[in-house]
């Protein structure tokens, strides 16, 4: 089985759900918890409980937190090169669910934005192995150096490589044609539906997937309650395969990390795309049966 190397954030989840219309300036009642998170986090768990041998690279604080998000990695036997900044807290991001289950997020990066390509263990880089670059790493300037080392490294030793797309706004204001570029040699794009459309201008996500095959060789695009398709440099048309039907959880996050997670293993075994897909959509509706980012390893 392939090794899968992750870079990406760590972070703490408080999720503020709220249980009617935001009251502008006063009180509203909610229910507020907290969770590991970070989406490199959150894909390096997802695939550890499935079976996969895998390592995440990262940077966390020297506080409290950062100690008890390391141990939860390791509960989830997660190999976790995590470097200690001795000034910058663990991330922290701060998710609001309205009562329509509508979320915004508010993130304070923390530790993440420091990481530098010194934080990079040589060793996990070798011709074996998977690398899955988170697109907050990429995305935020702080970490973007040592983002694109970890890309020149995972080619220069022979690795597949993966790219997550991170979040539409912040990819928006760095622009689509330096992401681009950054991320020349992956072989797969992991997309939501906005994400695909700041890339490439199109809303239509087949219209959009084929775009973007001129730069990756393969592309899958996640359409939430629509399911998800796949695109390939090699193959005329799309593959699209509809999401299992499911009432979420009323704090569940993540869902999106899990299906990368079900799909990476799968395609990198050799499977046809159609049943990666279909173990992707598996794995998400899991996720989006129980609170927070992470699997439940109760």
């Amino acid at each position: 089985m392939t090794r899968v190397v992750v870079v990406g954030d760590l972070m703490t989840d408080s999720i503020a759900r709220a249980f009617y219309p935001l009251a502008r300036g006063s009180d509203t009642p909610a229910s507020v918890a907290t969770y590991g998170g970070g989406s490199g986090a959150n894909v390096a768990a997802w695939l550890a409980v499935e079976g996969t041998d895998t390592a995440l690279i990262g940077r966390r604080g020297s506080d409290i937190t950062g100690r008890t998000r390391e141990m939860e990695l390791m509960g989830y036997g997660i190999d976790a090169r995590m470097v200690m900044d001795p000034e910058r807290p663990t991330g922290t991001c701060v998710v609001m669910i309205t009562h329509r289950g509508d979320r915004t997020m508010l993130s304070d990066p923390g530790a993440n934005a420091a990481l530098q390509p010194e934080d990079l263990p040589r060793d996990l880089f070798g011709p074996d192995g998977h690398l899955h670059l988170s697109g907050y790493t990429l995305l935020n300037e702080g970490s973007r150096r040592a983002a694109r080392v970890a890309l020149r490294l995972a080619r220069e030793n022979g690795m597949s490589i993966s790219v997550d797309c991170g979040s539409h706004a912040p990819l928006e204001r760095v622009g689509a044609e330096a992401f681009l570029d950054w991320t020349n040699g992956a072989r797969l794009l992991f997309a939501n539906r906005e994400q695909a459309a700041v890339l490439t201008g199109r809303d239509d996500a087949e219209a959009a997937a084929k775009v973007l095959t001129a730069w990756y060789p393969n592309i899958v695009i996640k359409l939430g309650a629509d399911g998800a398709l796949w695109a390939s440099k090699a193959r005329e048309g799309t593959l699209h395969v509809p999401a299992e039907p499911v009432e979420p959880s009323p704090g569940s996050i993540g869902a999106g990390d899990a299906f990368i997670a079900g799909f990476l293993p799968t395609w990198l075994a050799g499977k046809h795309p159609k049943e990666a897909l279909v173990n992707a959509q598996r794995l998400a509706a899991r996720a989006l049966h129980q609170p927070g980012a992470r699997p439940d390893l109760d």
